[in-house]
């Protein structure tokens, strides 16, 4: 296997990965800039995990369908810049791709050099160049600069080393070759480490956040992992300043009002980015397209992200969508750093996500161990907020709980965009999702999950009793009358108490129990509906607050 060879690459790159994992919730809660929403440390680690990865599929496969030991260095780095890119995420992800890009680039471009540290000072500057390049309106105190700083130090280092150590003849060894590597990355991770400690000083947000850049202090991790993954199994991380969270909260959400940090794959032939940035741009803010002429990684915050994909109809195919709410990850980062906690929770396989209307329906479903989706009160959120529910599960593969007959297609189409493995479990209604929500089990994997959910919807009968949106066309009932119903259909009307009784005799004739969930405005309190059901019927009974339904019902 030539030199470098694929095992010391994932030696490295998985040392790498290791050392920013250790301590992505650290450069999570520092995330101020350019939207508090925590995420820095996972959309980084995305990155890196995906160049591991191809690594692994290398090492089986080859590249190209050559000889998985035949691999050449140009051949690799190229491989794995593509892997950066299309595992990206966030701005940081994406900038860490291109960082990646940048030093395959110097790398594939001299072959049969060994990587010294001659090579190595080139390859971050080239890195460092196509990092600034990917950012329209690049601000300094960020990532941009932490690593721009550990390229120059690569480079003013070169005019102390003698030359036998500039450059690296063929009589040295893979061991003195890392150990050289490591001596002079070392000394440019103590360089990251003081441009780390100086972005307060060039970006007001943090200054005033109290924090330093998250982005600059994920490099320092990662080049951290670097040198020790150089220096062998075994071999300590070289020690990086611990960052403490923001003393103070001040998201920077002025800059980006919008709600969805929006990624995807655009895939065809001749694309050219520059031709669809300002259509972008006038879609929302922290755009970011990078690739090539068969390849495009779209990054952008927006409120419609369906729009931002249209803009490729015709161009290229979308895939690998990943959409996040960046208001939801704004308040579970500020709950976090209030709680005081560290952010780590025992996470399933499974995750699960229901749609729900109703502050007691949404603590119905949290009680149960679903994400919940606010479905408004027509209970039909769209394909963007269903995906970025699924993105927002911290699980591997996540079930889908649509809750009703209209979110069912908007649920199948962001489970087909989804990077990550998802299922609808067709449940069309609140009171179906909340019943079959009963049997998940967050070690089951998902296929698992969804037959026994699935199951559970199969011996559940639903039903409800709201108030009459207008007179029926039969004279049945009149406006605000009470009409009740059973597996979809009108079964009861009148009173509310007749109908409520009339609606539940109807569900309870095989059931041993009847589930009864209070709405919003409902005309009998729930501690009153005994009144109103037929003898020998066993009811469990919660408050939902639910719009436009009095009562949910489900026997069992």
């Amino acid at each position: 296997m030539p030199d470098p060879s694929i095992a010391r690459f994932r030696r490295v790159v998985s040392s790498a990965l290791a050392s920013l994992e250790a301590r992505r919730q650290e450069v999570n809660d520092l995330n101020v800039f350019p939207v508090a929403d925590g995420d820095t440390g996972d959309n980084m680690a995305m990155t890196m995990r995906a160049v591991l990865d191809e690594l692994d599929r290398v090492e089986t496969e080859g590249v190209d369908g050559g000889d998985a030991d035949e691999v050449g260095r140009t051949a690799l780095v190229q491989t794995l810049a593509r892997a950066a890119l299309m595992g990206a995420r966030g701005n940081s992800g994406v900038i860490l791709s291109q960082i990646v890009r940048g030093a395959a680039e110097e790398l594939a471009s001299r072959p049969g050099e060994l990587v010294d540290p001659l090579l190595v000072a080139a390859a971050f500057a080239s890195a460092a160049d196509a990092a600034y390049d990917s950012v329209r309106e690049p601000a300094e105190g960020t990532m941009l600069t932490v690593f721009r700083e550990m390229a120059h130090s690569l480079t003013r280092q070169l005019a102390h080393l003698s030359a036998d150590k500039q450059r690296l003849g063929d009589d040295v060894s893979e061991e003195q070759q890392d150990a050289i590597l490591a001596e002079v990355l070392e000394r440019a991770i103590a360089d990251g480490e003081r441009a780390v400690a100086r972005t307060p000083e060039q970006l007001a947000v943090l200054r005033e956040s109290g924090v330093v850049d998250a982005g600059g202090h994920g490099l320092v991790l990662i080049l951290a992992g670097v040198v020790a993954g150089l220096r062998g199994d075994g071999a300590p991380l070289p020690e990086v300043t611990h960052r403490e969270p923001p003393k103070l909260t001040r998201p920077h959400h002025e800059d980006s009002r919008y709600r969805y940090c929006t990624n995807f794959i655009v895939s065809g032939t001749g694309l050219n980015d520059r031709a669809v940035l300002p259509r972008l741009e006038a879609l929302g803010d922290s755009v970011l397209v990078v690739g090539d002429e068969a390849t495009l990684k779209v990054h952008v915050h927006t409120d419609t992200p369906e729009a931002a994909m249209s803009l490729f109809e015709g161009l290229g195919k979308v895939a690998k969508v990943d959409i996040a709410d960046m208001r939801q990850q704004v308040a579970e980062r500020d709950a976090r750093l209030a709680a005081g906690r560290n952010g780590a929770v025992a996470v399933g396989r499974t995750g699960v996500i229901a749609v729900a209307a109703g502050a007691g329906m949404a603590r119905l479903f949290a009680e149960l161990g679903a994400d919940v989706i606010d479905g408004g009160e027509t209970l039909n959120p769209s394909t963007s907020e269903v995906l970025a529910g699924i993105h927002g599960t911290e699980a591997d593969e996540v079930l889908v709980l649509p809750s009703s007959s209209n979110v069912i297609m908007a649920a199948e189409r962001a489970c087909e965009l989804s990077e990550k493995p998802a299922r609808v479990v067709p449940a069309t209604s609140q009171q179906a999702s909340l019943l079959a929500l009963v049997e998940f089990d967050p070690a089951a994997a998902l296929d698992v999950n969804a037959a026994r959910l699935e199951e559970a919807l199969g011996d559940v009968a639903t039903g409800g009793v709201a108030p009459a949106a207008r007179d029926d066309a039969q004279g049945r009932f009149k406006r605000g009358d009470a009409v009740g119903f059973a597996e979809g259909e009108i079964v009861a009307w009148g009173g509310a108490g007749s109908t409520l009784l009339a609606t539940i005799e109807m569900l309870a004739a095989d059931a041993e129990i009847v589930t009864v969930i209070g709405g919003d405005g409902a005309p009998i309190p729930l501690e009153e509906i005994d009144a109103h059901v037929p003898d020998g019927v066993e009811l469990e009974k919660h408050e939902g607050g639910q719009p436009s339904w009095w009562w949910l019902l489900a026997a069992q």
